[in-house]
């Protein structure tokens, strides 16, 4: 899977929850794919939540706006 903004550690734990394209993770879209990855233990931070929605969005995590990234730590519950 060639996403940007994920290397091989984050493809494992996306693969561990069921997503191998990028048409899976559209259809979780990146908040629900970051909350099934860090119930399963993984060590996910808000970086890996950036750059799943980075990756849907086809540009580089730190290119997001203040306010999507907030919008990200709501829905996943992070303030």
């Amino acid at each position: 899977m060639e996403l940007e903004n994920v290397g091989r550690t984050t493809v494992q734990w996306l693969h561990a929850i069921g997503v191998r394209d990028r048409e899976r993770l559209a259809e979780l879209g990146a908040a629900e794919a970051f909350r099934r990855v860090r119930d399963r233990s993984f060590r996910a931070n808000l970086v890996l939540l950036y750059a799943l929605e980075g990756a849907l969005r086809d540009t580089a995590w730190r290119d997001l706006d203040d306010s999507t990234k907030a919008d990200l730590r709501k829905a996943v519950g992070v303030h």
